[in-house]
């Protein structure tokens, strides 16, 4: 067996990103940018102001004295006033700062009548403007290579006009289930039959990470059926995530029917647990492909596309390495933990609001309903057990 950590490195080590392809700003959320952006609009764009209120002269503000309200300016084009001492203009949020102000006071803190102003409070210069390019200047990085586009990227970029970007695209994905027991929504169960729940799950996985061009299969338990169907999906998709069949039973065909199109496994079982009888197989030619062999048992497919196969597929969506690091946080155990055996047992359960970590139901490779409830992983090494109260590093699940 290999660990789960070297396993990673050498799928991450066989997979380059995919092909940049331009795409309309609206329709890039969740992609990642192939290029990297400089700022060529700053933000503000012009000195503005804060708030409604007056631009006026600070040291007027000190004064008892009346200032005299000479015009007004809205948010909007630019009228270009300007006012000198003594002088106020009645400016409103986002408005442009008229030339000769240096400050603006809040309309609270003005007494108003007849067309002056007295202010109640005083005012420091430059208090209460938006700068120009306080925000971004001119040439800051806006993103880099490898970038998420997030809905606040998006913002970021419409406020430089930009209307589309390069990304790379994202992967053509077949999700392949095997087994006779196996039975579609919606139909019937037979007797010995069940539900196939791990390929509307995996799919659900995917679709949570900007994969939307999924193809979902099914084929029965026979070394010709599982070449057949290899083969096809190996004509249209950059990515085959298989579920079940890949074991040592008698009924257990994937390896097999691997090496029959060439594309015997580079990996084959993982240190782990859930998730032993994972594999992984890529080609380059005639078109790139990645093989990625997950456990029939749900809750081992799950977990091993949580921590194998959905960094891979963010390396060949451009993410960059950071974006590949599952998200942890720290927290505390509710119960004792321990991970019998020789394999890293990787818990699921709960993190509460008070950042406790409660591992959740049946803890066995098959338990959907735990999986459904947890929200987190917990690794715990074998021979390393950790007590109650204990601190552990938690990896969050995307729910």
């Amino acid at each position: 067996m290999i660990s789960q950590e070297d396993a990673l490195a050498k799928i991450l080590a066989a997979i380059k990103p995919g092909p940049s392809q331009s795409i309309a700003l609206a329709d890039s959320v969740g992609s990642y940018a192939s290029d990297g952006l400089l700022a060529k609009v700053p933000l503000p764009g012009f000195d503005n102001s804060m708030m409604d209120g007056y631009a006026v002269v600070a040291t007027d503000t000190r004064s008892p004295t009346p200032i005299r309200v000479v015009g007004e300016q809205p948010a909007g084009p630019d009228r270009r006033l300007s006012m000198a001492k003594g002088e106020a203009i009645r400016i409103f949020t986002g408005a442009p700062m008229p030339s000769g102000a240096d400050a603006v006071i809040m309309q609270e803190d003005v007494t108003a009548r007849e067309g002056t102003i007295t202010c109640q409070e005083a005012v420091e210069r430059g208090e209460n403007i938006r700068r120009q390019g306080s925000d971004l200047c001119i040439g800051q990085r806006l993103l880099s290579a490898g970038d998420c586009i997030t809905p606040g990227r998006i913002g970021l970029l419409a406020s430089q006009g930009v209307t589309s970007l390069n990304v790379h695209a994202a992967p053509r994905v077949a999700v392949l289930s095997t087994g006779d027991e196996l039975q579609a929504l919606g139909a019937d169960l037979q007797p010995g039959q069940i539900y196939n729940s791990n390929g509307p799950m995996l799919q659900a996985q995917l679709q949570k990470l900007g994969v939307r061009n999924v193809t979902l299969i099914h084929c029965g338990d026979t070394l010709e059926a599982t070449v057949s169907t290899l083969n096809t999906l190996a004509e249209t998709n950059d990515v085959i995530i298989l579920s079940g069949g890949v074991s040592v039973g008698d009924h257990d065909f994937i390896k097999p029917a691997l090496a029959q199109i060439g594309m015997p496994p580079e990996i084959w079982r993982v240190r782990m647990k859930p998730g032993k009888p994972f594999l992984y197989a890529h080609r380059d030619a005639p078109r790139p492909l990645q093989v990625f062999g997950l456990p029939g048992n749900p809750v081992s497919a799950y977990v091993t596309f949580t921590l194998l196969v959905r960094p891979a597929l963010l390396r060949l969506m451009g993410a960059n390495a950071s974006a590949l690091r599952p998200r942890c946080i720290p927290v505390r155990l509710r119960e004792a933990l321990d991970a019998r055996g020789d394999r890293p047992h990787y818990f699921r359960g709960y993190i509460d609001e008070g950042g406790t970590f409660t591992s959740h139901g049946l803890q066995r490779s098959d338990a959907l309903f735990a999986l459904s409830k947890a929200n987190a992983l917990v690794c715990i090494q074998p021979d390393h057990p950790l007590a109650a109260g204990d601190l552990a590093q938690a990896i969050l699940l995307d729910l």
